[in-house]
């Protein structure tokens, strides 16, 4: 049975193993193996669940997606959305997106990914997400387009 539940702690070390799975495919397309999701310590993660609603998809008792958000002055931050290479393109992506925007409500949502991932940028306009910026931070020389709706 497949089912969204909200994340605990416990289930940090399985959400890393998965984000550090996810998002080889994104640094493949930046050539550059040191982006944050890659590099991220159990310990600065297992800190995110105190500012962040962290959701997890479980299949077969796996977690097979995952997405964390938080909500500042009317706006909810979407991040670190990933799902299994061997489930993608497969409505995963999309059903914990949806469950976020249920649980925030009527809100303005923001997110961010790589300007060159066409893939990413097309699947969140296809959720009714707009580019309105692209940046590039501090802690990273990836450029990013920030998306809303």
């Amino acid at each position: 049975m497949n089912k969204i539940q909200r994340a605990d702690i416990e289930d940090a070390y399985e959400i890393l193993a998965l984000q550090k799975l996810a998002y080889i495919s994104e640094a493949e397309i930046l050539g550059d193996y040191t982006i944050q999701p890659l590099t991220q310590t159990l310990d600065s993660l297992a800190n995110e669940f105190d500012r962040n609603l962290i959701l997890k998809y479980v299949s077969e008792g796996k977690i097979i997606g995952s997405i964390r958000a938080n909500e500042k002055k009317g706006t909810c931050y979407i991040s670190k959305l990933m799902v299994h290479p061997d489930h993608q393109n497969k409505g995963i992506g999309k059903a914990l997106v949806r469950e976020i925007e249920h649980v925030f409500g009527n809100v303005r949502y923001e997110l961010f990914t790589s300007s060159q991932s066409n893939k990413n940028v097309s699947f969140y306009e296809k959720l009714g997400f707009t580019g309105y910026k692209t940046e590039k931070l501090a802690t990273e020389e990836t450029i990013f387009v920030f998306m809303e709706k």
